[in-house]
């Protein structure tokens, strides 16, 4: 009988999630950032501030004394110095929704280093998930390919996260529930977000449109918005002059790059999509992270979500793009 040595790198790994995978991931997510850009409007208690005021942990601001104030919340040393009574108020920690929109598409079953894109964006959903659930938010969102979605309502601990790990894990099936696109399934969630939260969209958006931000604004609207685009290293640079065979699961062609104007058109398609997003972005005031398959998820995604509280909308490209060097 053959064995295989326990440290041994599985085959699959880079081809589809493995939940027990995904699962490993919580401790990486401790490095991740998601703390809020501002204060929210949420609905139950947990870690955010919130723009109610009442009993909390975080002291807000000191204001005149006023008829009914609870006397328990006098502020002696601002009553002291202004000689008028005054009373402390304090802003209610609350949880925040976090929904996670994980592309899972045809486009997404794709690479040539280290892992598909679909990997990488589970791996991505993952490392957010864990982060939001350790800051007691309530997880949630849409996972989705061509021929069927899931979709969870946020709930707090694992409730809401382990079932979309569980479906990032699983093989595309036939069904007639999917949705073809990352603008389709962000319209079917903007039915179900509401304000307050956090909205991490996870895709290579690819088909993405100038004139195709109107789910981008309406997602924005009300929440802070993540777009995390994951791309492949030779989607951003022309592989060696050739002529290449490629197939898309079901129908089988020849990718022509023998010619220099053909290998200009291939970059820029790309270059083009990036562009897009990045406009768009900025337009809706979304913070844009790009996420290569041949770099760890955790530490990207780490140094994009810490420039994120900077201000303005800041994009993190991958080393090898930020030095001008395409493998």
């Amino acid at each position: 009988m053959n064995t295989v040595p326990a440290d041994t790198p599985d085959p699959q790994s880079g081809i589809r999630a493995g939940l027990r995978d995904l699962i490993a991931l919580r401790g990486q997510a401790l490095r991740l950032d998601l703390a809020p850009r501002g204060r929210v409007l949420a609905t139950r208690t947990g870690g955010h501030l919130s723009r109610f005021r009442g009993r909390g942990m975080e002291f807000d601001e000191s204001r005149v004394y006023q008829p009914g104030d609870d006397p328990r919340n006098m502020d002696w040393r601002v009553t002291a110095r202004a000689g008028t009574p005054h009373v402390k108020l304090f802003r209610e920690e609350r949880e925040r929704p976090v929904w996670l929109l994980v592309d899972q598409g045809a486009a997404m079953r794709f690479g040539t280093r280290v892992a598909f894109k679909s990997v990488i964006a589970a791996q991505a959903a993952a490392l957010l998930g864990w982060a939001a659930v350790d800051r007691a938010d309530r997880v949630g969102g849409l996972v989705f390919d061509e021929a069927r979605h899931l979709e969870r309502r946020p709930a707090a601990r694992t409730a809401g996260l382990l079932p979309l790990l569980e479906r990032l894990t699983e093989p595309t099936a036939a069904g007639e529930r999917g949705h073809g696109s990352v603008a389709q399934a962000a319209a079917h969630l903007i039915r179900l977000v509401r304000p307050g939260g956090l909205v991490a969209v996870i895709s290579d958006f690819a088909g993405v449109r100038p004139d195709a931000g109107r789910w981008l604004a309406e997602l924005a609207a009300g929440s802070e918005l993540l777009l995390l685009m994951v791309h492949d290293p030779l989607e951003a640079a022309a592989p060696p002059p050739g002529r290449y065979p490629v197939t898309d699961g079901r129908r089988r062609g020849i990718l022509d790059l023998t010619g220099a104007r053909s290998r200009t058109a291939y970059e820029e398609r790309f270059a083009v999509r990036a562009q897009t997003l990045e406009h768009l972005a900025r337009l809706h005031r979304a913070h844009l992270l790009h996420l290569a398959t041949d770099e760890p998820v955790g530490p990207a995604l780490a140094r994009g979500l810490r420039a994120r509280s900077t201000p303005g909308t800041k994009s993190l490209l991958s080393a090898n793009e930020r030095n001008g060097r395409h493998d």
